[in-house]
């Protein structure tokens, strides 16, 4: 499983970004997808999930109504719609593929991207 995330980038406060992460030798459509973030100095966290079908999202409280996370299972991509951004999001994502389900079992993971929040 290869995972390679993409579209970080430096923002502003209130800004909107989207963070990719396409998949390759795998059959996407069968792994739960997952968001992850670490800022430094702080342990990694979880911040949104996918359901194989896309059906069903999990969110960490602290991005719920701001970040949407959805996937395209003909494109082998998820995706991760940033709204609304706090310096506090600053972070590197990480993007990440579970076979067992939504909330655990993530054993795939991407190399990575920085997303940066200016105040």
């Amino acid at each position: 499983v290869q995972l390679q995330a993409s579209g970080g980038g430096l923002v502003q406060a209130g800004d909107s970004l989207r963070v990719s992460c396409a998949a390759s030798g795998v059959t996407f459509s069968s792994y739960y997808m997952g968001w992850f973030r670490q800022a430094p100095g702080k342990e990694r966290e979880f911040v949104a999930a996918i359901s194989r079908s896309g059906g069903y999202t999990a969110y960490v409280d602290s991005v719920k109504g701001r970040f949407t996370i959805s996937r395209d299972n003909v494109k082998n991509t998820v995706y991760l719609q940033m709204n609304s951004l706090k310096p506090g999001d600053t972070a590197v994502y990480y993007c990440a593929a579970s076979e067992t389900g939504v909330t655990s079992g993530y054993h795939y993971w991407g190399q990575g991207t920085q997303v940066t929040v200016s105040s």
